[in-house]
Parts: C-alpha cells; structure tokens; sequence
C-alpha cells in the first residue's frame, strides 16, 4: 500500500524536483520516511543523498507533534464539528499504546523504528504526547532514534534487497 500511494504522490508532484517530492513525502503523516524512501527509489535517487532528506523530513514534525497536539486537541475538542475526529484519532493512537505505555522510551523507539502499517513518527508523538511521557526530550530522543532505525530498515528494503536480487542474476 505505501508503495502504491507512493508512486500515486510522485506522479501528483512530478513537476517539482525529486528532492523536494521525497522531502515532502517524509513528512506527510502514514507515509512519513518509509514512503520517502519508496518513492526516492522509485526516482532513481541515490540512497546517499535520498537518506539524509527523507530523515530531515520525517523529523521537522516531531517536536511539534510532541509539544502542540495535546494543547491543540483540547481545543477542537471543544467544538462540536472537530470533537468526534479527535476523538477518534486519540482512540485509534491509544489503542496502539500498550507497547508504548510499558517500556515508554524502548517502547516508543521500537515503535517508530519498526516499520509496520499504523506505526510512525507521527503515530508515535500523538501517544507519547497522551500517554504525558515525561520529560519530553526522552520522548523527542526515542523518536529520534526510531526513525534512524526505520531509515536501516527500509534502505535494506528499497535499495539493498532489489540490488542484490538484480545482481544475483
């Protein structure tokens, strides 16, 4: 699926350099650096210079997710029109917080470091910012720390793994 709405987002922004569409892809939410990467390869850009913009872009969120979405879902929350997104959207993080919420800082990192369907940056600072781990700057480090072990993990994917099968024949 992230590969299919990966090319469906290159296609969209083909017009705009391949930097700059990979840069934006890392930072769109469910996508994030997996779908950065994707479609970095799917472009042809180098894995060395493809790395460093996909893990740029996956972090320019972080601290905001971390320090403004509790004050910001409070507000919505609110209203009538936005209560029953947020609601959904702190039922659906929450749901995925048991793995989260017992070992807080592993938890977390394994959490966006693992690329899986549902897990991500993103996913990962709405539940650390509703579960209040504290202080912040772990939070901040562990998903620091996630997206460097996701960015291992899908460079093996979407560049090392189609190399050694092209050259294995």
């Amino acid at each position: 699926m992230a590969e299919a709405f990966a090319q469906f987002m290159v296609d969209k922004l083909g017009a705009m350099p391949p930097e700059l569409i990979i840069f934006i892809i890392s930072m769109i939410p469910i996508l994030e650096l997996r779908g950065g990467l994707i479609a970095a390869a799917l472009l042809k850009i180098p894995v060395l210079r493809a790395l460093p913009i996909c893990i740029i872009g996956n972090m320019i969120p972080v601290p905001f997710i971390l320090l403004l979405v509790t004050p910001i879902f409070s507000w919505l929350k609110q209203t009538d029109l936005f209560r029953p997104m947020v609601e959904k959207l702190e039922k659906r993080a929450m749901g995925k917080s048991d793995q989260i919420a017992k070992a807080e800082f592993w938890g977390l990192l394994l959490f966006v470091g693992i690329p899986l369907p549902g897990t991500g940056a993103w996913t990962g600072g709405l539940i650390a910012s509703l579960l209040d781990i504290r202080p912040k700057k772990k939070a901040f480090i562990a998903e620091i720390l996630g997206i460097f072990l996701a960015s291992a993990i899908m460079c093996i994917a979407t560049y090392l793994i189609p190399w050694l099968v092209s050259n294995a024949f």
